[in-house]
């Protein structure tokens, strides 16, 4: 080694291993998303002016004819002052979409090929977040793909965790997402098999645990219970 010359050993990476990420489809089902929105506000205001103009303009006298003549008067331009409006929200999210899906990563799988101890999800464009999510932490998990989702061939996996802000009512938020992907009954399945290595089932006294399996449990027979209980209750006597 040179003098002044540090040379650092191959390290693996620790924040995160092998990085995979949303669909690129993703942005099209945001784009989607914001349209049938912009739609859904477009036709309650314009349902909203159509109704309450006809009762204002029928209660002025005025017959259908003249009510439908003002309406076609005012159509084009309440259409273009809607839509004027609605740009100032829907360009910069024609913008800001692709750079945010861009710059989402997920990471289970170490760069050795491993499974990671836990779930690593990287989101935001100003204010970067970088979340771990221990298995030994997660309390369910499912995988969810609505009408849009199926449309673009994508699919989610929400994950509960046992943190104070977690929902437990059906329909609450999850406490992280991995959205967009393709493959995500796949991340599901994987993360279900890793999540099961720190929840084994309970084991009973007439159970048999399977030939090289550890459960952590010890196994207690009924008539060990009796007799320890014996042992305690005669402590007692003599205590007395």
């Amino acid at each position: 080694m040179r003098e002044g010359v540090v040379i650092k050993p191959p390290m693996e990476r620790v924040k995160s291993g092998k990085v995979f990420r949303p669909s690129p489809t993703l942005r099209n089902k945001y784009y989607l998303t914001g349209l049938i929105t912009a739609v859904i506000f477009w036709a309650i205001i314009v349902g909203g002016w159509l109704g309450i103009g006809y009762m204002i303009l029928a209660g002025d006298g005025l017959t259908n004819a003249q009510i439908f003549a003002i309406f076609g008067e005012w159509w084009l331009s309440v259409n273009i002052g809607y839509w004027g409006l609605s740009c100032i929200w829907i360009i910069p999210g024609l913008i800001i979409t692709p750079m945010y899906i861009n710059r989402i990563e997920y990471s289970v799988i170490s760069e050795s090929g491993e499974a990671m101890p836990e779930i690593y999800v990287r989101k935001g464009i100003v204010n970067i977040t970088e979340k771990h999510v221990m298995f030994r932490n997660i309390t369910s998990i499912q995988s969810r793909a609505g009408p849009l989702d199926r449309l673009f061939g994508i699919g989610n996996v929400e994950i509960q965790t046992a943190g104070i802000t977690s929902g437990t009512q059906p329909g609450s938020k999850p406490e992280e997402k991995i959205e967009g992907i393709p493959f995500f009954e796949e991340v599901r399945d994987f993360v279900l098999q890793e999540l099961r290595k720190f929840h084994r089932p309970y084991v009973t006294g007439t159970e048999v645990d399977a030939p090289g399996i550890q459960t952590g449990k010890s196994v207690v027979s009924t008539q060990e219970v009796v007799e320890i209980l014996g042992e305690i209750r005669d402590l007692l006597r003599d205590k007395r």
